[in-house]
């Protein structure tokens, strides 16, 4: 039987079992569309890693015998349009058969689902065998439970997968070092340079831009530094274990104005494209452990799983529980628009010009700049969140929707109400400094209120408790917050409001 199978953008893993044995009746296709490129503007950088690792991976498996029927951006046979080319190469191989792997976008899971019901041929899906969990795993635990917690859900994997299991209890004496997880680097220990690549990539660029794709952000063509290639990823990862790993948990939530990445280790968009897996990350890392605990403190290590087996996991599986009503939750309905120094990173706010600056020169910020800066600033300013939802999916190079919308509208914007945290990550500019040295070299003083050079983050902070009191009165986790307000004197909160409503209005002056 002539069989036609399909793989997308994000399923680039050559270790699926569909890749055991070469079958000459077995045609697998893939295309670079316009339909993935335009349904939001993205970074230069992010359709360029997308298009090599989808070359790489086609040409790799090419080469080992498999069928491919691959269409670049630029072919002139290139319909860009799924359910066309879907149709054209059934008709082209023959295919009495059309297989695909399940998607991890709920929008392509309802197209392709839809393409199905319309084909004369028989169809079948089969699984990425990229997560831990199926699509429903967390749903399923969660069952019957008031509340989603994601600690439960780390616990029960660590114990279901037996990782860093000693006796049925957690190695260490604790499940989470997530205390330990918050230094602020000062200068050392010393950060090695990032792994890269150097790769030429202009005439990749030179198709998206004939394709007349409309894209934003930098890129150096002449040196492409995101791994692409299996093999670059598993130099990144062992790059990571040999050179990273060892103050990865200190730092991993530091921030600060001379380093970008510090011990973070580049393999997101490796992860999320399924170039390699979280199995294979987690396993190499543990090996790695294990071979130099004498070294290593455990902390850095849980820190590392945690973000993988913990908070991936989790929110995939939140996606795949809440979709498609997922995206349009606004429960705090929000609704100002985007600044546009988000597009320029142009702002006298030192820490938000580092941050949405080397968003726009890398497609890449770690989490705490992502959640504690950006997505702090977006959530007191009160930005619509489909507005904040767009720009984190198309700057990031590892955003994929599954991914992006539930720490982005959830975690981030309290847009869900709570149904991924329990409270609004937001803070004053207390914390920023805490954190790093973004505040040292600003125009504002982080410790001030009030005040032409105060600090905006201060005034946004204490105007958004006061304007959403409504919506915290009943939360647990805000009492402390809600009875600081109810306490502050009226004449400062007043004057706060002032300026918060100021820099709201005319976000590009500041």
């Amino acid at each position: 039987m002539k069989i036609l199978r399909l793989i997308l953008g994000d399923q680039l893993d050559q270790n699926h079992s569909w890749f055991n044995e070469v079958d000459e009746n077995v045609t697998y296709l893939m295309a670079e569309m316009r339909q993935e490129t335009d349904y939001v503007k993205h970074h230069i950088q992010k359709i360029t890693a997308f298009f090599l690792a989808m070359r790489s991976f086609s040409k790799e498996l090419s080469e080992k015998g498999h069928n491919f029927s691959y269409y670049k951006i630029s072919d002139g046979s290139n319909l860009q349009d799924l359910e066309k080319i879907i149709h054209k190469n059934i008709e082209i191989t023959g295919a009495e058969k059309f297989e695909y792997q399940l998607p991890d976008e709920y929008r392509l899971d309802v197209q392709l689902s839809s393409i199905c019901e319309e084909l004369k041929i028989e169809t079948a899906t089969v699984d990425t065998e990229h997560f831990y969990t199926t699509r429903y795993e967390l749903k399923n635990f969660f069952a019957g439970k008031k509340q989603l917690i994601m600690e439960n859900f780390y616990r029960m994997m660590r114990k279901k997968h037996d990782i860093m299991i000693v006796g049925g209890q957690p190695e260490g004496g604790k499940w989470n070092f997530d205390h330990s997880n918050r230094k602020k680097w000062k200068g050392t220990p010393g950060i090695p340079k990032e792994l890269g690549f150097g790769q030429d990539v202009h005439k990749v660029v030179d198709e998206i831009n004939k394709a007349d794709i409309v894209s934003f952000g930098e890129i150096d063509t002449r040196k492409f530094n995101w791994p692409t290639s299996r093999k670059e990823c598993k130099e990144t990862l062992h790059y990571f274990c040999e050179k990273l790993l060892v103050h990865f948990g200190d730092y991993q939530d530091a921030l600060h104005t001379e380093e970008k990445f510090l011990f973070h280790s580049r393999l997101s968009f490796a992860m999320n494209a399924k170039i390699i897996s979280p199995k294979e990350v987690i396993n190499t890392v543990l090996d790695y452990y294990y071979e130099n605990k004498s070294d290593i403190d455990i902390s850095q290590i849980e820190g590392f799983i945690r973000q993988i087996l913990g908070w991936r996991e989790y929110m995939r599986g939140i996606y795949w529980k809440e979709m498609p009503e997922y995206a349009q939750l606004n429960s705090l309905e929000n609704k100002n628009p985007l600044p546009d120094f988000f597009w320029t990173g142009e702002t006298k706010m030192n820490c938000l010009k580092h941050s949405i600056g080397q968003s726009l020169e890398e497609a890449y910020a770690h989490h705490i700049q992502r959640l504690m800066v950006i997505g702090n600033y977006a959530l007191l300013t009160q930005i619509d969140p489909d507005e904040v939802d767009k720009w984190y999916l198309g700057v990031y190079i590892d955003a994929i929707q599954w991914v992006e919308i539930t720490n982005t509208r959830g975690m981030s914007q309290f847009a869900d109400g709570g149904i991924v945290a329990t409270k609004p990550y937001v803070s004053s500019a207390n914390y920023i400094n805490k954190m790093g040295n973004y505040c040292s070299n600003c125009e504002y003083s982080h410790t001030k209120k009030i005040g032409e050079n105060a600090c905006p983050f201060n005034a946004l902070y204490w105007n958004f408790l006061e304007e959403k009191k409504e919506h915290f009165k009943a939360n647990n986790r805000m009492a402390m917050m809600m009875n600081l307000l109810h306490k502050k004197d009226k004449e400062e909160l007043n004057k706060l409001k002032e300026r918060a409503h100021d820099i709201i209005a005319h976000p590009d002056k500041y």
